[in-house]
C-alpha cells in the first residue's frame, strides 16, 4: 500500500501542468499579459473533457486569458488551428528562442500527417519496400492502440493556464497517453530493429538517431503545452510494450498480407471492425477520424502489397544482395530518388483530393445528411468513417501499387 501511495504521488507530480509551464518558461515561452493572474484564478478549477476550458470563462478559445492584450512580446506567434474544430487559435504567445521553437515544431511534425506522407513513401520507393511495409504495420497498431487507450482513460490536456498552448490542432482529443510520443518511440526503434543486419551501418549511428528522434518528439509535446510529463512517459513505455509484442510477429503478418488468398477480404473486414467498435467517445474528437485514417491507410497498403505479390511485381531486393549498403549512393541515384518522391507524392495528394471530393458528398447523400456546412457534415460518424477509410485506403493502395506501376511505366523503377 505504501508503494502504491508513492507511485500515485509520483504520477500526480508528473501530471501537474505547472511542470509543463516550468519547462516552457525554461525554453523561453511566455503567455499573454495577465497570464500569472489567470493562473492563480484557475488554480482550483477542474479541467473539462478533452482538455478544453469552459467556454464562458475563456470566450476567445482554449487557454486564452480574458482582458487586455498587454504589451508586445518578443516574437509573438499564434497556435496552429484545426479547421474542423471551433477553436480559433487566437491566443498569442511569445518565445525568446526562435531556434527552440522551430526545433520543437520539427519534433511535433514528426508525428503528423505531413511527415508520414513523405517518410513512408520515400522508404518504400527509394530505400526498401520490405522495411517500409513492416514499419507501417507497426505504426498502425501503435497508433490504433494509443488512440483507443486515450478514449478509454479520458484524461484531459494540461490545464491552460498555467500551461501555454502553442498548438491547438489536436486539442479536442484526450491526453493520456501521448500518441506523438508513441509514434516517435516506435518508428525509430522499429527502424533500428528491422534494418540493422539487413543494411550495413554502424550500430552506434542507429542508436544515436533513435535516441535523438525519440527525445525530440517527446520533449516537443511538453514544449507545445499539449501533454504532461506523465503522458509522454506513458506513451514511451506503451510503445516499447507494443514493440515487444508485435516485433516478433511482424514477419508473419507481412507474409500473410502477401501470400494468403483471401488476405484482402480479411484485412478490410478487420480494419473496419477495429474502427467501428473502438469509437466510444462521449463527444466528437479528431481522434475518431485519425483512427479511421490510420486503419484505412494500413488496409490500403496491405491490399496493395498483396496485389503486387499476386502479379509478380518484386519490390523487395533479392536475398543474394543482402546485406544492403549505403555506399552505392551517387548523384544519379539521389536525383532519381527525389524525382520519384516528388512525382509519387503528387499522385498521392491528387488521389486524396479526388477521393475526398467524391466520398463526402456521396456519404451525405446516402445517409441524407445536409452538406451545406462541410465541417459539420464531416463530424458525423456516417460521413467521417466512410470518407476516411475509402480516401486513405486508396492513398495506401496507390502508395504500394499504383505509383510503383507508374514508375515502371515512365522508367523510374
Amino acid at each position: 500500500m505504501a508503494l502504491c501511495r508513492r507511485l500515485a504521488r509520483l504520477a500526480a507530480h508528473l501530471q501537474d501542468p505547472r511542470k509543463v509551464a516550468a519547462f516552457q518558461r525554461l525554453c523561453g515561452v511566455e503567455g499573454p499579459s495577465g497570464w500569472a493572474d489567470a493562473e492563480q484564478q484557475a488554480g482550483g478549477r477542474e479541467p473539462v473533457a478533452n482538455g478544453g476550458p469552459p467556454a464562458a470563462e475563456h470566450p476567445a478559445g482554449n487557454g486564452t486569458v480574458p482582458g487586455r492584450a498587454g504589451p508586445s512580446r518578443p516574437w509573438r506567434r499564434r497556435p496552429r488551428r484545426n479547421s474542423l474544430t471551433e477553436e480559433d487559435g487566437s491566443q498569442e504567445f511569445s518565445t525568446r528562442s526562435r531556434f527552440l521553437y522551430y526545433l520543437f515544431s520539427l519534433g511535433t511534425e514528426l508525428g503528423n500527417e505531413l511527415f508520414y506522407i513523405l517518410f513512408f513513401p520515400f522508404c518504400i520507393w527509394n530505400v526498401d519496400a520490405w522495411l517500409g511495409r513492416r514499419l507501417i504495420i507497426i505504426w498502425v497498431w501503435v497508433m490504433y492502440l494509443g488512440q483507443c487507450t486515450k478514449d478509454v482513460i479520458r484524461w484531459p490536456r494540461p490545464a491552460s493556464p498555467p500551461a501555454v498552448k502553442l498548438e491547438v490542432f489536436y486539442n479536442s482529443e484526450y491526453s493520456m497517453p501521448s500518441t506523438h510520443a508513441m509514434s516517435g518511440t516506435a518508428i525509430p526503434l522499429a527502424l533500428l530493429l528491422l534494418s540493422y543486419g539487413r543494411w550495413q551501418y554502424p550500430l552506434m549511428f542507429g542508436l544515436i538517431l533513435a535516441f535523438c528522434w525519440c527525445s525530440l518528439v517527446c520533449c516537443s509535446r511538453i514544449y507545445m503545452g499539449m501533454h504532461s510529463i506523465l503522458d509522454v512517459i506513458a506513451g514511451f513505455l506503451y510503445a516499447i510494450l507494443i514493440l515487444v509484442v508485435f516485433h516478433p510477429v511482424v514477419d508473419l503478418i507481412d507474409n500473410f498480407n502477401l501470400t494468403y488468398k483471401y488476405a484482402p477480404l480479411i484485412i478490410i473486414s478487420l480494419h473496419l471492425a477495429l474502427g467501428i467498435f473502438s469509437f466510444t467517445l462521449d463527444t466528437w474528437s479528431t481522434s475518431r477520424g485519425d483512427t479511421a485514417q490510420i486503419l484505412g491507410c494500413g488496409a490500403g497498403v496491405a491490399c496493395g502489397s498483396h496485389v503486387n505479390y499476386i502479379m509478380g511485381l518484386k519490390l523487395d531486393p533479392p536475398p543474394e544482395t543482402l546485406p544492403l549498403s549505403l555506399s552505392s549512393l551517387s548523384v544519379t541515384v539521389f536525383g532519381k530518388a527525389i524525382l520519384r518522391l516528388l512525382i509519387g507524392v503528387i499522385v498521392l495528394l491528387l488521389t486524396k483530393v479526388a477521393m475526398k471530393k467524391a466520398t463526402i458528398p456521396l456519404a451525405c447523400k446516402i445517409f441524407r445528411i445536409p452538406h451545406d456546412d462541410v465541417r459539420k457534415a464531416r463530424q458525423r460518424m456516417e460521413v467521417e468513417l466512410p470518407y476516411r477509410y475509402i480516401t486513405y485506403g486508396m492513398v495506401g493502395f496507390s502508395l504500394m501499387f499504383i505509383v510503383p506501376c507508374l514508375f515502371h511505366f515512365i522508367g523510374l523503377s
